[in-house]
């Protein structure tokens, strides 16, 4: 009858689901010398948590953290750092981006730039013609996909 309520109380430990007090009729069955044969293999499980219950951790923990202030100066290199280029780049000599005072002068430079945009643009769409072939050439590929289909079905059946 013993050994039977210790299959049981075995069971629900290994499901998780024994109390506090079946846990401590486990361990004192298992510390005691008639544990039945075909249980053996628990006893060392239940010795280990005997001994570790009794370990105790002796060294000291440190609550207080050292304070690195490694970061606080990396924010600080980073601001100097910023702060320098934002001077020299702000101290350079002012030079002349091409304004015009003159509305006609203005209008001109504009067209002459366009015009050159325009240009290269056609330069460059012209060498892209070629891809109307290869799109020409994808498409033939789909017919053969379609041959190739209806002939595996033809010689399946």
């Amino acid at each position: 009858m013993v050994l039977n309520s210790i299959e049981k109380l075995l069971e629900k430990y290994e499901n998780g689901e024994t109390s506090l007090k079946e846990e401590q009729v486990l361990k004192n069955y298992f510390q005691s010398d008639n544990v039945a044969p075909h249980l053996e293999m628990y006893k060392p499980m239940f010795d280990y948590f005997l001994v570790n219950k009794e370990e105790q951790f002796t060294k000291d923990v440190p609550l207080k953290t050292k304070k690195t202030y490694l970061y606080q100066w990396i924010s600080v290199a980073a601001v100097v750092v910023l702060l320098l280029g934002v001077y020299f780049g702000t101290s350079t000599n002012r030079q002349d981006l091409g304004t015009y005072d003159d509305p006609q002068l203005a209008f001109n430079a504009f067209s002459k730039s366009m015009n050159l945009i325009s240009k290269e643009f056609n330069k460059g769409a012209s060498t892209v013609g070629y891809l109307e072939e290869v799109n020409k050439g994808t498409s033939t590929l789909g017919y053969l996909n379609e041959l190739e289909n209806s002939t595996q079905i033809i010689f399946k059946k």
